[in-house]
């Protein structure tokens, strides 16, 4: 059985005693966490050693990095290695947010790159993918994250795919008051199983968690979440308040 996965992304947000406070709260309102299911803090890097202080002791609780350089150690001033993330004891690392492709250029080659680094030191890569809106609006959404997973990730083997957590985020639905219905992620995180199955058969790509990245909200999640192809989801401003991000884990299957 697949995982099902509650990401909370929270960005380049938060103080330090903000971000200890807000995990506390969150951990407080935790309930049991089935053995399929996991909830994941991916948080500023300078607050991961206090966050990983704090979920000692909870089962199926991870902290994930943001992003890592694809490069093991070098001259590479203010950038951090997911070696250097798996030595503090971070496990999840993402991999090519929307944001990383927009604001700081990172390709798909690039993304490979990373992918491989995390991969390299045990720890699974959370791997994004998705259209903007004039993709969407011009009905080729399924050719456009369909290269992307096959530049990023079709190199590796069917040993290292099954390692990869894969976020669809669809950016046209995200901060532009357009809004994606359930339908339509099923539609395309099916279409992203598709392919995955088209390389490494369907027993392999039904064995690859695939949460949704749009504007996940406590309103909308159980019937997200229950869609048979969304595996949970990347959650970005909903998971910075206790009430919306615990009632989004308890929505998962």
């Amino acid at each position: 059985m697949r995982k099902q996965i509650a990401a909370a992304n929270w960005k380049m947000n938060l103080s330090q005693q903000e971000a200890s406070d807000l995990l506390t709260s969150l951990l407080g309102s935790l309930s049991n966490i089935n053995d399929n299911q996991q909830v994941i803090f991916s948080v500023p890097s300078i607050y991961i050693p206090q966050a990983l202080g704090q979920i000692q002791g909870k089962a199926n609780v991870f902290i994930a990095a943001q992003n890592c350089h694809q490069k093991a150690n070098g001259a590479f001033t203010g950038e951090i290695s997911a070696n250097m993330f798996a030595s503090a004891g971070v496990k999840h690392i993402v991999i090519g947010h929307s944001e990383r492709r927009e604001y700081f250029g990172e390709t798909d080659a690039l993304l490979a790159e990373k992918v491989n680094a995390v991969l390299e030191i045990s720890s699974t890569p959370i791997f994004c993918c998705g259209e903007p809106l004039a993709i969407r609006e011009a009905g080729t959404q399924n050719a456009f994250v369909e290269a992307q997973l096959i530049n990023a990730l079709f190199h590796l083997t069917a040993d290292q795919i099954t390692q990869v957590v894969i976020a669809y985020e669809p950016i046209w639905a995200i901060g532009t008051g357009k809004t994606a219905t359930s339908a339509q992620a099923q539609e395309i995180h099916a279409y992203i199983r598709s392919v995955l199955s088209s390389k490494y058969g369907q027993d392999i790509a039904n064995q690859i968690s695939i949460l949704y990245g749009g504007s996940v909200k406590a309103a909308n999640a159980i019937e997200l979440f229950s869609q048979p192809d969304v595996d949970g989801g990347l959650v970005g401003g909903a998971s910075l308040i206790t009430s919306e991000f615990t009632a989004i884990i308890n929505a998962l299957q």
